[in-house]
């Protein structure tokens, strides 16, 4: 499984959001810099969205959801400014990460799962490694 780190891929990035205070990501060079790892499978992409992720990538896509209040005092944690807090959470409210999802992929392989505290985190965990594992299954059969 392979985690991409693009903080180390500084090449991958295209300008900084002064409003967001946050680096834009250039969406066409990091779809080049993982195609070949994408290609090759077995790996896991962490990201805030998906819609200019190939489909051919992807054999399950697992959006994480929040309930507004925890995800406020998250954000707020860690320093959000105030527009990116509210952008956020109005992103949640109306479930654009997910609707985002549904439209960019086949409907069967996008899951919704929670992801309010500790316990929500480790039965992600425990779904998603039974649905590799089954996965792999009827795969490899």
């Amino acid at each position: 499984i392979i985690l991409p780190n693009w903080k180390l891929h500084g090449q991958l990035y295209d300008g900084y959001d002064e409003e967001y205070d946050c680096p834009m990501l250039d969406e066409d060079r990091v779809v080049d810099e993982l195609d070949n790892q994408m290609t090759e499978g077995g790996v896991i992409v962490d990201y805030h969205g998906c819609d200019f992720f190939p489909e051919r990538w992807f054999h399950a896509v697992f959006v994480l959801r929040t309930n507004t209040n925890e995800l406020y005092k998250r954000l707020e944690t860690r320093g959000y400014n105030e527009k990116k807090l509210k952008d956020n959470i109005e992103c949640e409210i109306f479930q654009v990460l997910y609707e985002e999802a549904a439209a960019s992929y086949k409907e069967e392989i996008v899951h919704q799962l929670p992801s309010n505290n500790p316990e929500e985190l480790e039965s992600n965990i425990n779904q998603i490694l039974k649905w590799i594992e089954q996965w792999v299954k009827v795969h490899n059969a």
